[in-house]
């Protein structure tokens, strides 16, 4: 016979469960209504007037058409700032928006993702000279999502609608609905960054955040080396032959996308790259079979094989490039075994940490200069020349100063033979 739960051992019997969370409140119309969008400069003096006469930080976003157009230029910027109300800008109609810098001033933007847009608002004038990044702050901040849709509904209870993030904001006229998705898109950023901000406070992480931001007014998109070489599917590829006709192509599609104006993939995807490569056509009869990008471009996919062939075998591009890093670190137990402990308890540190303080591991200091770190150490290994070492590898202070007595201690544990 099975024995019967006893209420006097069961702490859940007598107690009422405790109440799930009410669903979200959708939010589908801006507080001041569906902005105009301005698009001519008498508009644009007025947009500044407004920002100027506003009071507190500016809430900023951009919408760019990826996956549509070549580049990534901002179709539409918007911004909201309390006693201004939000306005929708055109920045093709209006390519200079450095009346609405001057408006704003030092005052504080905020951002969402900040280094999505940081690149494309500087192209039409928009700098800033402070920022709060409400994504960055989620993250430092341990919340389990950072989308603002996500951010948005844990602090305010409110549904931001997501529906329109990829559409091809190059449309003209902008339709009514997606100018609706983008006003609401800063309608709540002023008081989420309040709410954000207190938080962080409390948890002890505003300096950690502080930096963080005071970093991103430097923050410039990363100059890729060989950018063709993120080809998908240049790996399944051994001679250096087919290699250099992958950049080959790549290049000429590069060069028709930016004609075109719009975006590689839409040209032709990298799976046919790598099949005319294999192919090595001499004429466009030669060409594979498929998309039908590579029957429209043929004489340039053919002209760019071409090009790849005449290159002496020494100029050839090699398979990949000489790293200026250490190994990689499922390699480090059989280089230098005393640096694979060292960096195995050095992340174990981290961990913790990063457990304890609800934050995510990558935010308290990125793998590459720790590991950079821990092959190459400086010369004394006291707390403040790994500092020094960690800030040098761009390591912000207050990350260098959770990490250096890590690593003080994880060489102390395990020194030198």
């Amino acid at each position: 016979m099975s024995q019967l739960p006893d209420p006097s051992q069961d702490p859940s019997v007598g107690v009422d469960a405790p109440a799930s969370a009410p669903p979200p409140v959708p939010l589908s119309e801006p507080a001041d209504g569906v902005p105009p969008v301005v698009e001519s400069e008498r508009g644009l003096d007025e947009v500044a007037r407004a920002v100027a006469a506003g009071v507190g930080p500016v809430a900023i976003d951009a919408e760019r058409a990826s996956g549509y157009r070549y580049g990534q230029r901002a179709y539409l910027v918007q911004l909201r700032r309390e006693g201004s109300g939000s306005w929708l800008v055109d920045p093709i109609a209006l390519p200079d928006l450095s009346p609405v810098a001057d408006a704003i001033g030092p005052a504080e933007w905020i951002l969402h993702a900040a280094t999505q847009d940081l690149a494309c608002l500087a192209e039409v004038g928009l700098r800033p000279r402070q920022l709060f990044d409400t994504e960055l702050a989620a993250r430092i901040l341990g919340l389990p999502r950072v989308g603002l849709a996500a951010v948005v509904e844990h602090y305010l209870g409110l549904s931001l609608a997501k529906e329109h993030s990829a559409v091809d904001w190059s449309t003209r006229p902008l339709p009514e609905p997606w100018l609706r998705y983008a006003a609401l898109d800063v309608e709540v950023l002023g008081e989420l960054r309040n709410l954000m901000g207190v938080d962080l406070a409390a948890q002890g992480k505003d300096e950690w955040a502080r930096q963080e931001f005071e970093a991103l007014l430097e923050w410039a998109p990363a100059e890729r080396v060989d950018p063709w070489r993120r080809t998908s599917g240049i790996n399944t590829l051994r001679q250096r032959r087919a290699i250099g006709v992958v950049r080959e192509l790549w290049y000429a599609r590069d060069v028709i996308a930016r004609e075109r104006d719009t975006s590689v993939g839409r040209v032709l995807p990298d799976a046919s790259l790598v099949e005319i490569a294999k192919a090595a056509p001499r004429s466009p009869a030669d060409l594979p079979s498929g998309h039908r990008a590579i029957k429209r471009y043929g004489r340039q996919w053919v002209e760019a094989v071409a090009r790849a062939h005449d290159i002496p075998e020494d100029e050839l591009p090699p398979r990949s490039l000489p790293s200026d890093g250490p190994p990689p670190p499922r390699v480090w137990a059989d280089k230098d075994p005393v640096a694979a402990e060292r960096l195995a308890a050095t992340r174990a540190a981290l961990t913790d940490f990063a457990q304890e303080h609800t934050i995510p591991v990558e935010n308290v200091c990125s793998p590459d200069p720790l590991r950079r770190v821990v092959w190459d150490p400086p010369q004394d290994h006291d707390v403040a020349s790994f500092a020094d070492a960690l800030r040098a590898r761009g390591v912000r202070p207050w990350q260098a100063g959770i990490v250096a007595p890590m690593l003080h201690a994880a060489f102390a544990a395990h020194p030198d033979d």
